[in-house]
């Protein structure tokens, strides 16, 4: 009877077990459900759920991944009392099965401190975020290895968020490092996009700027990777080609050995034959890998530029939640619209602006007024402009020349000339030309005056992107921006545009 007793207990047991288990699978099933819905409140209930199921279950792992998921969505509205209270829950239960089962379970501990790590750096709390970050490290290396790559990320998110730029730096060239050595280059094209959401939902700017320029620099170096290993792949095949002719010819003259002159003008007529088949088709096949490069090359401009629309788009629910007034919000929205106009210029270069007459004097004296609200009190603006008839876009030109004079104003002392010019240069070939009397542009920043992205900026001081877009303008116009390096005594900007 006892026996009895206890086998029905036991059965007892399983079934309780197996019903909490199927519960916690349908309850998560609700919850993500819930989530991609984006209905937040539904979602952390059932996830709540789930993890109560999960934990009377024993699962652990899944009573791990329903209490994150339940902690993300109480921090995501600022519950982070209760947030804190169920990543506190896991690791109890967590530890309770260790001690019941005599193994460690590093990973589920890692993934709660994970999340606190993620709560203290959302609360700008860099001394807490730094002691769970300790703790990652220490579950991440009883675990085996298994999670490098994910720590080295968690890494490089608490130095950028921190300002500790070359840890971050250190830390993201290791992961990336890890993902070329697998050749995984999806893996770290996404280890980048991640870096750039995160930045872009925290308000980071900084970081926005700086894995943006770092995901550039690194998607042309992978080019040229790639390039390298398919250029290594065809000169093996080439060389085992010559091998195989090499031991063709010496098996035709040991055949051929009775007739030697016959023989050796078949072997230099074969030989010939097969080098020129070779060469030919060499030719063919790099010319075919050439136009898939080029292919390629356009396919990840695109993606690029599509990524940076989706950035500014993804940006801007977020600045919308935000006091307005606040001059870092008004310099992120400024920001992202440049980052939106600057991608737009990009995608569409090979579409040239329309152009129609125009008269040049009036033209000018129109650009000099639309400037001055603009400018700094008392600039003054001298138009040099003859009266003539020029082809050109007065939209495009016009908003070249108030960005160049509003500049030129806001480095020009007080009593200082800001001068408006028009020289014609040839049959098709106009030039608008400001020269300012101000202190001029050193010789560092020269080269970074057309770049964006060239360095890490406060945005409330402007974000630099005023004179790449410029520049793109100009290219659309057939012509260009350029600063006169041979003028020392202020700066001068020469727009050139071409009518033709």
């Amino acid at each position: 009877m006892k026996k009895l007793t206890t086998l029905f207990l036991l059965l007892l047991l399983c079934a309780v077990a197996t019903f909490a288990q199927g519960r916690g699978d349908e309850l998560m099933k609700q919850a993500q459900s819930a989530l991609d819905a984006k209905e937040y409140v539904k979602a952390r209930y059932n996830f709540l759920q789930s993890y109560n199921a999960y934990a009377a279950a024993k699962n652990y792992p899944k009573a791990a991944e329903a209490a994150v998921n339940v902690a993300k969505l109480y921090h995501r509205e600022n519950y982070y009392k209760e947030a804190f209270d169920i990543l506190n829950k896991v690791d109890m239960a967590v530890a309770q099965g260790e001690s019941e089962s005599g193994k460690t379970m590093p990973e589920l501990h890692y993934k709660t401190a994970n999340e606190r790590m993620n709560m203290y750096i959302k609360l700008k709390n860099p001394a807490r975020a730094k002691e769970n970050l300790n703790h990652m490290e220490e579950f991440a290396k009883n675990a085996g290895g298994k999670l490098t790559d994910d720590l080295l990320y968690s890494q490089a998110n608490y130095y950028y968020t921190f300002g500790q730029n070359a840890l971050g730096d250190a830390a993201i060239n290791k992961l990336i490092e890890n993902y070329q050595k697998e050749k995984d280059y999806e893996k770290a094209d996404e280890c980048y996009r991640q870096l750039i959401a995160t930045a872009t939902r925290t308000n980071n700017a900084r970081l926005v700027a700086r894995t943006y320029e770092r995901y550039n620099n690194w998607t042309d170096s992978i080019r040229a990777i790639t390039a390298k290993d398919e250029l290594q792949a065809m000169k093996a095949k080439y060389d085992d080609s010559l091998k195989t002719i090499e031991e063709k010819d010496h098996s035709i003259a040991v055949k051929t050995g009775i007739i030697v002159t016959l023989g050796i003008l078949l072997c230099v007529l074969a030989a010939a034959l097969v080098v020129g088949f070779i060469i030919l088709m060499r030719y063919i096949a790099l010319n075919r890998k050439l136009k898939k490069n080029i292919m390629i090359a356009n396919e990840h401009n695109n993606l690029k530029t599509e990524f940076i629309r989706n950035i500014s788009a993804q940006m801007e629910p977020t600045l919308s939640t935000l006091d307005q007034r606040l001059p870092a919000v008004q310099a992120l929205r400024s920001f992202s619209a440049h980052i939106q106009e600057l991608s737009d210029l990009e995608s569409s270069l090979s579409e040239h602006y329309e152009m129609q007459d125009n008269n040049v004097l009036s033209f000018c004296e129109k650009v000099a007024d639309e400037a001055k609200p603009f400018m700094k009190p008392g600039a003054n603006i001298v138009v040099n402009a003859p009266k003539m008839s020029a082809k050109f876009n007065p939209e495009e030109v016009e908003a070249v020349l108030v960005h160049l004079l509003v500049n030129a104003s806001l480095n020009t002392p007080e009593g200082g000339k800001i001068t408006l010019e028009f020289k014609k240069r040839g049959a098709h070939t106009l030039q608008f030309i400001v020269t300012d009397t101000g202190c001029g542009i050193s010789e560092e920043y020269r080269d970074k005056l057309f770049k964006p992205f060239a360095e890490v900026r406060d945005l409330t001081k402007g974000d630099a992107l005023g004179l790449p877009i410029c520049s793109l303008k100009a290219s659309k116009m057939n012509g260009s921006l350029t600063l006169d390096g041979e003028y020392t005594h202020g700066a001068r900007f020469i727009l050139e545009v071409h009518d033709k």
